[in-house]
């Protein structure tokens, strides 16, 4: 079987057609992205406090804690702020 041409990938841009005009994929995409956000938030809260709970190594539990919170919001406040 001979190998055909590989096609570029194209967006599915239909699910923005139906959205009501008074929202813009642009606004879209931000409630999204806050959604991931309270997700996150939810979950890592959860986390934190099982961690801290029925962990036996407190000393390694606050520095990755630590890390994790700065590492997290950083990524997310890049993403939110639209930047490339």
């Amino acid at each position: 079987m001979p190998s055909q041409p590989l096609k570029p990938f194209t967006p599915p841009t239909g699910i923005f057609v139906q959205l009501p005009a008074s929202i813009s994929a642009h606004a879209m995409m931000t409630l999204l992205f806050y959604f991931a956000v309270v997700c996150w938030v939810v979950y890592t809260l959860i986390v934190i406090y099982h961690w801290l709970t029925y962990s036996h190594a407190s000393r390694i539990a606050f520095p990755a804690i630590i890390a994790h919170l700065a590492v997290s919001l950083a990524l997310m406040s890049y993403a939110l702020s639209g930047l490339l």
